[in-house]
């Protein structure tokens, strides 16, 4: 009777949260989620058949692993926790485990899949967390990557450029990725299976200049501000 008292305020509480929230919604702008989640549906159905087990970094506070549970997949999420939530995070859709990526306690070679969407740009020490995700990754597995990028050009942080117009004062960086930074990722054992490319800002790099909806999708001497990785562990 009492936990059956718990879960009924328990509800009772999340509904009400729930139904404030979605009559609070405001349209602020369209963002890259919908060419990067469709890239990671489209890569996973192509792995449909070999890969069971998905590991997603950098949830936060998205339903990304509970879509992919959805689909059959036997998933695990983590984030940092602790040191890139100022105030914590609490992700309602799916159980996260606070977990470092660039020092990740995950066993070795044990996920087919790992997703990392628009979450590598905020970490400095990219090539620790890659490496991590390279070493989690069962032979053959698969990396599926969203980052900023441009062809020939990196940035510590598009933020602060002068051209940008959002996310100026975050407490975070957003790096901005090129061929330079692809090949050092290619040099811990992967090998690049299929790479997308999208123009989404007028600017040359991510977040400069105006937003362009809808996006397009390029080719790398056209130009972009993003790419979509599928990536293999050799």
């Amino acid at each position: 009777m009492i936990k059956r008292l718990i879960h009924s305020l328990g509800r009772s509480y999340l509904d009400r949260v729930l139904r404030g929230e979605s009559g609070a919604q405001r349209f602020k702008r369209w963002n890259e989620r919908p060419v990067e989640f469709r890239f990671v549906f489209e890569q996973l159905t192509r792995l449909c058949g070999t890969a069971q087990t998905v590991l997603d970094v950098g949830t936060g506070t998205t339903a990304l692993p509970h879509l992919m549970a959805n689909c059959g997949f036997v998933v695990t999420a983590i984030d940092n926790v602790r040191d890139y939530w100022d105030e914590g995070m609490v992700n309602r859709h799916f159980h996260v485990i606070d977990d470092d990526i660039t020092r990740s306690g995950m066993k070795t070679e044990s996920h087919d899949v790992v997703t990392c969407v628009s979450v590598l740009e905020h970490i400095p020490p990219h090539l620790e967390a890659m490496r991590n995700m390279h070493r989690v990754l069962r032979a053959g597995g698969h990396l599926i990557l969203t980052v900023p990028y441009h062809e020939t050009e990196y940035h510590p942080n598009v933020y602060e450029h002068p051209e940008s117009s959002i996310g100026k004062g975050l407490p975070y960086v957003g790096q901005s990725y090129s061929r330079a930074e692809l090949g050092q990722w290619i040099e811990l054992g992967f090998e690049v299976v299929e790479q997308e490319h999208w123009c989404m800002w007028s600017g040359k790099l991510w977040t400069c200049g105006e937003k362009l909806n809808p996006p397009r999708r390029t080719s790398p001497g056209e130009p972009h501000q993003l790419t979509c990785l599928l990536l293999r562990k050799r």
